[in-house]
This record gives structure tokens, C-alpha cells and sequence, in this order.
């Protein structure tokens, strides 16, 4: 059986664990953030949580949402 030299149980340094732990987090705040954007559209284009009428109440198509998304970049 391999004897662990300095206690760490991936085998990377402390200075290699640094380094992958700052990348995994930026990866996983781009995700995130790429992942809210997605929802934030999704739910301009078609809100899964419909008004008192039913779906019927929203106005069907991607007009809606491109209208909102234009107000909003400029």
C-alpha cells in the first residue's frame, strides 16, 4: 500500500489544490450565472407559472420576449 506523504488524500499539493479549486469555482460561477440568464429567458418567453386564465392569458410567441430583451440591453 502507497504511504500518503503529506496527509492529502488526492495526492496534489497544497499549491495544486489551490490552483484547481480557483478553477473549479469559476467554472462554477460561469455555470451559474449562464444557467440564471437561461431561466430568466425562458420565463420572458413562457412563464411556467401561468396568470388566473390559464395559458391562454399569455400572448403566445417569442415577440414578447424579444420586445422585453431589447428594452433591456438598450
Amino acid at each position: 500500500m502507497a504511504e500518503r506523504i503529506d496527509g492529502a488524500l488526492s495526492g496534489l499539493s497544497e499549491a495544486e489544490a489551490r490552483e484547481f479549486h480557483s478553477v473549479f469555482m469559476s467554472s462554477f460561477i460561469g455555470f451559474v450565472i449562464v444557467a440564471v440568464i437561461a431561466h430568466i429567458l425562458v420565463w420572458m418567453w413562457r412563464p411556467w407559472l401561468p396568470g388566473p386564465e390559464g395559458y391562454v392569458s399569455l400572448n403566445d410567441g417569442i415577440q414578447p420576449a424579444l420586445s422585453a430583451l431589447q428594452t433591456l440591453v438598450g
